[in-house]
C-alpha cells in the first residue's frame, strides 16, 4: 500500500505522464493519510491546475482546507515569476546604483520569459512551501507531466552549482578589489577611484572613504544573499536525495506510450538522486465486463510485462476502472481504498 511510503518521510512527489490521474491519486493518498491521523498538505505544481475542479471547490496559492487534516494549494507558475521578479528587482535597485536601474529592470523584463525561468521560481515556491510546513505535516506535491517534473528535480543541483560558481566569483572580486586598493595607496583619489565613487553614488568631497565603505556594504549584502539561497538549494536538494526523507510515485496507464515514458522518467529522477518509491497503474481494465474490456486487458498485460521487465524491484499498485467519475471526497475516497 502507498500509505507505506509516508512514513518517516516528508516529502511525496506524484508524477507521469500527463492525463493518467496524478492529481486523483495524490488527493487520495492525502485524503487516506489524513483520515488515518496524518497531517498532509497537497500541492500542485502543474500549471494545468485540477485540484479545485477534483474538490469542487477554489484552490489557489493560499492554502485552504479541503478535509480534516488535509490542505491544499495551487502554486501559480506566472504569478510566482512575478513575484520571484519582483523580488530579485528590489533587491537590485536596493544594491545599484540609480542610474542603472533602468537597465536592471530591463533586464528582468527580458529574463521573464526565459527558458528556466518559470521552473527556478517555482524551484523557489517549493522550497518555500517545504520550509514552512508544519513539523508533522507531510507534503505531497502533485507534479506537472513528465518533462517539466524531470527538469524541476533537476534545478536543485543546478542552482546550487551556479550559486556556488557566483560566490566564488563574488569572493574573487573582493579579494582583486582589495589588493587594487592595496597597490594604490590612499593619497589621492585617481581617475579608477571617481568613476567607482560615481557608479556607487558617493557623495562630492568623501569619495576616499565613502566608495569603499559602500562598496564593502554592497559586497556583504550580496555575499548574504547568495549564502541564504546556497543554503536552501543544498537543504532542498539534500531533501530530494534522501530517500529516507522523499520519494517519488509514478503514475501510468497500462498503455504503451505511458510505460515507455514511466520507464525514462526512472531513469531521469535515478540521475538526479531521487528514490522512486512505487508505481501507481490507474484504470486497469475489468476482465469480466465484456469482450471489448476483457480484450482491452488482455492489451494491458503485456504493457505490464514490459513495465516488470525494465522495472523489476518497484512495488506496483493497480487500480481498477472506476464506475463512477472520482469528484470530491466521496470520489476519492473510493479510489483511496485501491492506494
Amino acid at each position: 500500500m502507498l500509505s507505506g511510503l509516508a512514513d518517516g518521510r516528508e516529502v511525496l512527489f506524484v508524477g507521469g505522464k500527463g492525463g493518467v490521474g496524478k492529481t486523483a491519486v495524490a488527493s487520495a493518498l492525502g485524503l487516506a493519510l489524513a483520515r488515518g491521523g496524518r497531517r498532509v498538505l497537497v500541492v500542485s505544481t502543474d500549471p494545468a491546475h485540477n485540484l479545485g475542479h477534483l474538490w469542487g471547490r477554489p484552490v489557489g496559492d493560499e492554502t485552504v482546507e479541503l478535509a480534516p487534516l488535509l490542505r491544499g494549494l495551487e502554486i501559480d507558475p506566472a504569478r510566482t515569476t512575478d513575484e520571484h521578479l519582483s523580488a530579485v528587482r528590489a533587491t537590485m535597485h536596493r544594491l545599484m546604483p540609480e542610474h542603472l536601474q533602468g537597465e536592471v529592470t530591463r533586464h528582468l523584463e527580458l529574463a521573464r520569459d526565459a527558458p528556466g525561468t518559470h521552473e527556478a521560481a517555482v524551484l523557489e515556491r517549493i522550497a518555500e512551501v517545504l520550509e514552512g510546513r508544519h513539523p508533522d505535516e507531510l507534503v505531497v506535491f502533485d507534479t506537472a507531466p513528465s518533462g517539466h517534473t524531470s527538469r524541476l528535480v533537476a534545478l536543485p543541483e543546478l542552482m546550487q552549482a551556479w550559486t556556488e560558481g557566483l560566490l566564488r566569483r563574488q569572493d574573487r572580486s573582493a579579494r582583486f578589489g582589495a589588493a587594487l586598493r592595496g597597490l594604490q595607496g590612499r593619497p589621492r583619489q585617481d581617475a579608477g577611484e571617481r568613476a567607482a565613487a560615481d557608479i556607487l553614488g558617493s557623495p562630492p568631497g568623501g569619495g576616499q572613504a565613502a566608495a569603499p565603505d559602500r562598496r564593502s556594504r554592497r559586497d556583504a549584502e550580496i555575499r548574504r544573499i547568495l549564502d541564504r539561497r546556497q543554503a536552501r538549494f543544498a537543504e532542498l536538494r539534500a531533501v530530494l536525495q534522501d530517500p529516507a526523507r522523499s520519494a517519488f510515485v509514478i503514475v501510468l496507464a497500462a498503455e504503451r506510450l505511458p510505460v515507455l515514458e514511466t520507464v525514462e522518467l526512472h531513469e531521469q529522477l535515478t540521475r538526479a538522486g531521487m528514490s522512486v518509491g512505487a508505481l501507481v497503474v490507474n484504470k486497469r481494465s475489468p476482465a469480466d465486463a465484456g469482450d471489448l474490456l476483457a480484450a482491452r486487458r488482455e492489451l494491458e498485460e503485456g504493457y505490464l510485462g514490459q513495465l516488470a521487465d525494465a522495472l523489476p524491484h518497484l512495488p506496483v499498485t493497480q487500480v481498477p476502472l472506476l464506475p463512477e467519475e472520482v469528484l470530491g471526497a466521496d470520489g476519492l475516497g473510493r479510489l483511496a481504498a485501491f492506494l
